[in-house]
Protein backbone atom coordinates (compact mmCIF):
# COMPACT_ATOMS: atom_id res chain seq x y z
CA UNK A 1 0.00 0.00 0.00
CA UNK A 2 1.40 3.63 -1.20
CA UNK A 3 -0.75 6.40 0.61
CA UNK A 4 -0.14 10.07 -0.11
CA UNK A 5 -2.06 13.37 0.83
CA UNK A 6 -3.05 15.74 -1.69
CA UNK A 7 -4.05 19.20 0.03
CA UNK A 8 -6.56 21.50 -1.81
CA UNK A 9 -3.71 24.25 -1.90
CA UNK A 10 -2.28 22.56 -4.05
CA UNK A 11 -4.27 21.40 -6.88
CA UNK A 12 -4.19 23.30 -9.93
CA UNK A 13 -6.95 25.07 -12.13
CA UNK A 14 -7.59 24.07 -15.35
CA UNK A 15 -10.34 25.82 -17.84
CA UNK A 16 -13.48 23.09 -19.15
CA UNK A 17 -12.72 21.29 -22.40
CA UNK A 18 -15.93 23.37 -23.76
CA UNK A 19 -14.22 26.41 -22.24
CA UNK A 20 -17.57 27.37 -20.05
CA UNK A 21 -15.81 27.33 -17.12
CA UNK A 22 -13.12 25.84 -14.45
CA UNK A 23 -12.26 22.97 -13.15
CA UNK A 24 -10.11 21.68 -9.63
CA UNK A 25 -7.76 19.15 -11.03
CA UNK A 26 -7.66 16.52 -7.77
CA UNK A 27 -5.45 13.51 -8.93
CA UNK A 28 -5.09 12.01 -12.74
CA UNK A 29 -3.02 9.50 -14.89
CA UNK A 30 -1.92 10.01 -18.46
CA UNK A 31 -0.43 6.84 -21.09
CA UNK A 32 3.20 6.97 -20.11
CA UNK A 33 4.96 7.75 -23.01
CA UNK A 34 2.43 10.58 -23.98
CA UNK A 35 4.02 13.79 -25.35
CA UNK A 36 1.43 15.83 -23.84
CA UNK A 37 -0.51 15.71 -20.91
CA UNK A 38 -3.84 16.57 -22.67
CA UNK A 39 -7.43 15.09 -23.00
CA UNK A 40 -6.16 12.34 -25.66
CA UNK A 41 -3.59 10.76 -23.58
CA UNK A 42 -6.06 10.97 -20.75
CA UNK A 43 -6.30 7.56 -18.59
CA UNK A 44 -8.22 8.94 -15.69
CA UNK A 45 -9.43 12.46 -13.86
CA UNK A 46 -10.38 13.14 -10.36
CA UNK A 47 -11.45 16.46 -10.52
CA UNK A 48 -14.22 19.30 -8.44
CA UNK A 49 -16.01 22.28 -9.88
CA UNK A 50 -18.49 24.57 -9.40
CA UNK A 51 -21.30 24.67 -11.89
CA UNK A 52 -22.91 28.30 -11.38
CA UNK A 53 -25.16 28.64 -14.86
CA UNK A 54 -27.25 25.95 -17.19
CA UNK A 55 -25.01 25.09 -19.93
CA UNK A 56 -23.52 22.42 -22.12
CA UNK A 57 -21.20 19.67 -20.91
CA UNK A 58 -17.89 19.08 -23.01
CA UNK A 59 -17.39 16.52 -25.48
CA UNK A 60 -15.11 13.85 -24.00
CA UNK A 61 -15.18 10.78 -26.92
CA UNK A 62 -14.52 7.27 -25.62
CA UNK A 63 -14.62 8.94 -21.77
CA UNK A 64 -16.68 7.45 -18.81
CA UNK A 65 -17.92 9.55 -16.60
CA UNK A 66 -19.19 9.54 -12.92
CA UNK A 67 -20.27 12.60 -11.16
CA UNK A 68 -22.19 14.16 -7.43
CA UNK A 69 -22.86 16.82 -6.33
CA UNK A 70 -21.15 17.25 -2.78
CA UNK A 71 -22.78 21.10 -2.18
CA UNK A 72 -25.99 22.29 -3.22
CA UNK A 73 -28.83 20.78 -4.79
CA UNK A 74 -31.21 20.57 -7.52
CA UNK A 75 -28.84 19.55 -10.37
CA UNK A 76 -30.41 17.99 -13.22
CA UNK A 77 -28.73 16.44 -16.44
CA UNK A 78 -30.61 16.44 -19.46
CA UNK A 79 -29.74 14.50 -22.48
CA UNK A 80 -32.17 14.23 -25.95
CA UNK A 81 -32.64 10.58 -24.63
CA UNK A 82 -33.08 10.81 -20.89
CA UNK A 83 -32.53 12.73 -17.83
CA UNK A 84 -29.75 12.32 -14.99
CA UNK A 85 -31.32 13.26 -11.39
CA UNK A 86 -28.72 14.91 -8.88
CA UNK A 87 -31.20 16.70 -7.14
CA UNK A 88 -30.31 14.98 -4.29
CA UNK A 89 -26.66 15.51 -2.64
CA UNK A 90 -24.02 12.42 -3.05
CA UNK A 91 -26.02 10.29 -5.40
CA UNK A 92 -23.72 9.26 -8.38
CA UNK A 93 -24.66 9.25 -11.86
CA UNK A 94 -22.42 7.70 -14.72
CA UNK A 95 -22.57 8.48 -18.44
CA UNK A 96 -20.54 8.89 -21.48
CA UNK A 97 -18.16 11.85 -22.87
CA UNK A 98 -20.55 11.82 -26.27
CA UNK A 99 -23.60 12.40 -24.70
CA UNK A 100 -25.25 15.68 -25.66
CA UNK A 101 -26.01 17.18 -21.80
CA UNK A 102 -27.28 20.19 -20.62
CA UNK A 103 -27.57 21.18 -16.58
CA UNK A 104 -30.69 22.33 -15.15
CA UNK A 105 -30.32 23.98 -11.82
CA UNK A 106 -33.33 23.90 -9.74
CA UNK A 107 -32.25 25.67 -7.05
CA UNK A 108 -29.07 27.51 -7.36
CA UNK A 109 -25.34 26.69 -8.28
CA UNK A 110 -23.86 23.33 -6.97
CA UNK A 111 -20.47 21.81 -7.01
CA UNK A 112 -19.75 18.51 -7.86
CA UNK A 113 -17.22 16.08 -8.18
CA UNK A 114 -16.23 14.42 -11.40
CA UNK A 115 -14.31 11.06 -11.74
CA UNK A 116 -13.38 10.23 -15.64
CA UNK A 117 -12.12 7.16 -17.24
CA UNK A 118 -10.70 5.97 -20.68
CA UNK A 119 -13.29 3.64 -21.80
CA UNK A 120 -11.51 0.80 -22.29
CA UNK A 121 -8.33 1.35 -20.35
CA UNK A 122 -9.87 2.70 -16.60
CA UNK A 123 -12.88 1.21 -14.45
CA UNK A 124 -14.18 3.55 -12.68
CA UNK A 125 -16.70 4.11 -9.74
CA UNK A 126 -17.44 6.47 -6.98
CA UNK A 127 -19.27 6.49 -4.22
CA UNK A 128 -19.90 8.75 -0.90
CA UNK A 129 -19.40 7.12 2.93
CA UNK A 130 -21.67 9.41 4.94
CA UNK A 131 -21.44 6.66 8.29
CA UNK A 132 -18.81 5.17 10.21
CA UNK A 133 -17.74 1.90 9.42
CA UNK A 134 -15.87 0.07 7.07
CA UNK A 135 -15.97 -0.45 3.23
CA UNK A 136 -14.08 -2.92 1.42
CA UNK A 137 -11.40 -1.66 -1.54
CA UNK A 138 -10.00 -3.69 -4.27
CA UNK A 139 -6.72 -3.53 -6.16
CA UNK A 140 -6.22 -0.29 -7.25
CA UNK A 141 -5.74 3.23 -6.99
CA UNK A 142 -8.59 5.20 -4.68
CA UNK A 143 -9.13 8.82 -4.00
CA UNK A 144 -10.11 9.53 -0.49
CA UNK A 145 -11.96 13.31 -0.53
CA UNK A 146 -13.10 15.49 2.04
CA UNK A 147 -16.31 16.39 1.19
CA UNK A 148 -17.85 18.48 4.21
CA UNK A 149 -15.91 19.69 6.53
CA UNK A 150 -12.91 17.46 8.56
CA UNK A 151 -12.78 13.72 8.60
CA UNK A 152 -10.94 10.97 9.96
CA UNK A 153 -10.55 7.28 7.77
CA UNK A 154 -7.82 4.17 9.04
CA UNK A 155 -6.35 1.86 6.29
CA UNK A 156 -4.45 -0.98 7.48
CA UNK A 157 -4.00 0.36 11.11
CA UNK A 158 -2.90 3.86 9.79
CA UNK A 159 -4.95 6.47 10.68
CA UNK A 160 -5.47 10.11 8.46
CA UNK A 161 -6.75 12.93 9.51
CA UNK A 162 -8.30 15.15 6.37
CA UNK A 163 -9.19 19.09 6.27
CA UNK A 164 -12.61 20.39 4.23
CA UNK A 165 -11.79 19.02 0.09
CA UNK A 166 -8.08 17.47 0.80
CA UNK A 167 -8.00 14.06 -0.72
CA UNK A 168 -6.20 10.65 0.14
CA UNK A 169 -4.43 8.67 -2.59
CA UNK A 170 -4.58 4.60 -1.77
CA UNK A 171 -2.36 2.83 -4.32
CA UNK A 172 -3.20 -0.78 -3.53
CA UNK A 173 -1.85 -3.99 -4.92
CA UNK A 174 -4.31 -5.44 -3.71
CA UNK A 175 -7.76 -5.42 -1.11
CA UNK A 176 -8.03 -3.86 1.78
CA UNK A 177 -10.57 -1.96 4.17
CA UNK A 178 -10.94 1.48 4.55
CA UNK A 179 -12.82 2.37 7.52
CA UNK A 180 -14.65 6.15 8.06
CA UNK A 181 -14.13 7.31 11.73
CA UNK A 182 -16.45 10.42 11.36
CA UNK A 183 -17.19 12.54 8.88
CA UNK A 184 -18.27 12.25 5.13
CA UNK A 185 -15.97 11.56 2.39
CA UNK A 186 -16.51 10.44 -1.05
CA UNK A 187 -14.54 7.83 -2.54
CA UNK A 188 -13.47 7.52 -5.88
CA UNK A 189 -12.43 4.08 -7.42
CA UNK A 190 -9.85 3.42 -10.74
CA UNK A 191 -8.27 -0.11 -12.36
CA UNK A 192 -6.65 0.41 -15.49
CA UNK A 193 -7.26 -3.05 -17.49
CA UNK A 194 -5.76 -3.92 -20.84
Amino acid sequence: MTTTMLKSKDYTRSPWKNGGGIFTDIADAHRPGSPARDWDSLLWRFASTPIVAPGPFSHMPGIDRLQMVVGGRGLVLRSPAQEFDEREPFTAVRFTGEMEIVTVLEAGPVEVVNLMGRRGAAEIALDAIRQPGERSLPAGTHLVYAAQGECRVRIEAEDFAMSHQDTLRIELAAASTLTLVSGLVVVGSIRLVG
